[in-house]
């Protein structure tokens, strides 16, 4: 039997995927990635076509297989991340989806979360699923597509039609699709549906009778990291080989896994698209108070399930991306730092990034975007810093009400994702929260965790400690703020939110 070399993983994300693979040390030896189309059919609505995912992927795979000849055969696992709460639907017998996917930015069901909160408040299914009513999970999607097509809904219920977030399509497809292809979720994923109970990890029947969800169309709950495997990719797919599929976790999860936060108090945030912020809590979730969502960690085979507190910032990378491509005040997302470092400071600019309502702590889908605080003496150096700073102070917010919540002071904060090459906004981030911010050598911790997960399934890596023994650090920040200054700076940014709500009438 051939040696096995390296374990994989499968990053799908929400404007890209990606495939790398990792050998023994936890280091990336070769990969590819490729944008997908970005979809906005009208206002608030944002879609992908679940096919250029799939085709993307299998691009990924086979460029980087060849590129870098990295054998299949020498591959002990596969692991799988994903953007969550994406919702696919597709046809059984034919693999074709019924529609674009749903992504988990859309402000569609605006209405439908609007309903629910006015029958119960935005915190009546907490207990159950850990989230709050908002348009942001996959249950509420998944009902609008049902509410608009009763055909549709028709044949859920003779389950011709199956529903996925993204881990549960990429993972039918490569187990052979509509050749017995394996139907089944993690219990990251399914925590983020609105469907799941979070002590059982099981689909609640009354959160699906309340949507009104045949059960016939959801997807076996597995555990995020399993040691029998799912199923195997077909010698048909894009491996052209049998490999098990022994890992699957939620994007924000898996970069917790990366960052080998697997004890009780260790958090991350992750600088993407959005940001978001988690808090391992330990096996006992915990409800929070202060806006947060509670949801599944991960959970290892037959261990119990760890779980953590999140906070979830909508945009973040993405508004640089829209400075680049809508304000056109770049040509290239680095160049936002080199603007914003030509200034001191925001000279009392802040910019508050509610292009789909706020998430957490508000949960407010009336807020809308904004810029304040503008005088003559703004240029877009003081634009592009505020840009840079809004994703400091949401974070802060997020932070605040972490340790609220959990009842633990969090001394250091662990980050990673494309926005950490920033070091305006580092350096910023230390400063507003004074503690110290660390990043690793390996920033794509997504990727990482999930090809860490597969590796721990597989025996490939023997335990957690042998993971935590390849964490090293790249660069720490040290806050060098007066505290007089950052009391100042957050009163205006919270200001600056108050002034974003309401926007948008009958929408709280």
């Amino acid at each position: 039997m051939k040696q096995k070399k390296y374990v994989c993983a499968i990053d799908q994300g929400t404007t890209s995927t990606r495939f790398l693979v990792f050998n023994k040390n936890g280091k990336p030896v070769g990969g590819h990635q490729i944008e997908h189309k970005q979809i906005y059919p009208f206002p608030g609505f944002v879609e992908h076509n679940p096919v250029e995912i799939w085709e993307n992927t299998c691009k990924v795979i086979n460029y980087t297989l060849k590129k870098y000849d990295i054998n299949p055969s020498e591959i002990a696992a596969i692991g799988i991340t994903n953007q969550r709460e994406t919702t696919v639907l597709w046809d059984r017998k034919t693999g074709k989806p019924v529609s674009n996917a749903i992504v988990w930015q859309d402000l569609r069901t605006s209405k439908i979360c609007e309903e629910l909160v006015k029958n119960g408040g935005k915190f009546r299914f907490q207990k159950i699923t850990g989230l709050p009513v908002a348009t942001y999970f996959s249950a509420t999607k998944l009902k609008w597509l049902f509410d608009k097509n009763k055909k549709l809904k028709q044949k859920a219920k003779t389950g011709e039609i199956l529903f996925g977030t993204i881990d549960s399509w990429l993972i039918w497809n490569l187990t052979g699709g509509v050749n017995n292809g394996v139907h089944i979720t993690d219990v990251t994923n399914a925590s983020r549906t609105l469907l799941m109970n979070l002590k059982t990890l099981n689909w609640d029947k009354n959160m699906l009778d309340i949507f009104e969800i045949p059960e016939e169309i959801l997807p076996q709950i597995k555990p995020s990291i399993e040691p029998e495997s799912y199923g195997y990719t077909k010698k048909s797919g894009p491996f052209n080989y049998e490999i098990p599929i022994m890992a699957a976790l939620g994007d924000q999860q898996a970069a917790l896994f990366g960052q080998v936060c697997f004890k009780k108090g260790e958090a991350k945030n992750t600088y993407g698209t959005g940001c978001f912020l988690l808090l391992n809590t330990g096996e006992n979730p915990v409800l929070s108070k202060n806006g947060l969502i509670t949801t599944v960690a991960y959970k290892i085979g037959k261990s119990n399930a760890v779980y953590a507190l999140e906070g979830s910032i909508a945009i973040a990378g993405s508004l640089v991306q829209w400075a680049r491509d809508k304000l056109k005040i770049i040509s290239s997302a680095p160049e936002i730092n080199e603007l914003a470092e030509k200034v001191s400071d925001n000279a009392g600019v802040y910019f508050v990034p509610a292009f789909s309502g706020l998430f957490a702590p508000y949960w407010r889908s009336d807020a809308r975007g904004l810029i304040i605080g503008l005088t003559h003496f703004t240029g877009k150096e003081h634009i592009a810093r505020a840009i840079l700073e809004a994703t400091a102070y949401q974070t802060k917010e997020i932070f605040n009400a972490m340790e609220k919540d959990s009842k633990i002071k969090l001394s250091v904060l662990k980050v990673d994702g494309g926005m950490t090459k920033s070091e305006i906004l580092m350096q910023f981030q230390a400063d507003i929260l004074n503690i110290n911010v660390l990043r690793p050598q390996i920033t794509e911790t997504t990727v990482l965790g999930a090809a860490y997960g597969a590796g721990l399934a597989s025996s490939f890596f023997k335990n957690l400690d042998e993971l935590k023994q390849n964490w090293t650090l790249s660069k720490k920040w040290i806050p060098n703020m007066s505290e007089k200054k950052r009391i100042f700076y957050y009163k205006n940014w919270k200001k600056a939110v108050q002034k974003s709500l309401n926007w948008i009438e009958n929408a709280k």
